[in-house]
């Protein structure tokens, strides 16, 4: 699997907003080159297990979608001969 990326944008908010949580949270200061450090870190480390988390709700939404497709399908069906 790759590495979970992001637009400069992206980092630059994520950088700005665990700077803000040190500050707010910790009473900390962490320069921007601390947090960049530590988003890479939790991007390897940590976002393998929201990323998976995502598909497995996906997959759950999917899969609740599909069934009810099947029972729509199935009430619509036309009487026959035939068993299934």
């Amino acid at each position: 699997m790759s590495l979970i990326e992001f637009s400069k944008e992206e980092k630059h908010i994520l950088v700005k907003n665990i700077q803000v949580y040190f500050r707010d949270e910790l009473e900390q200061d962490i320069g921007n080159f601390d947090a960049q450090f530590l988003l890479d870190f939790f991007c390897e480390k940590i976002g393998p297990y929201f990323y998976n988390r995502g598909l497995y709700d996906a997959q759950a939404v999917l899969e609740k979608r599909l069934d009810s497709i099947a029972e729509a399908i199935y009430e619509i069906e036309k009487p026959t001969e035939f068993v299934r």
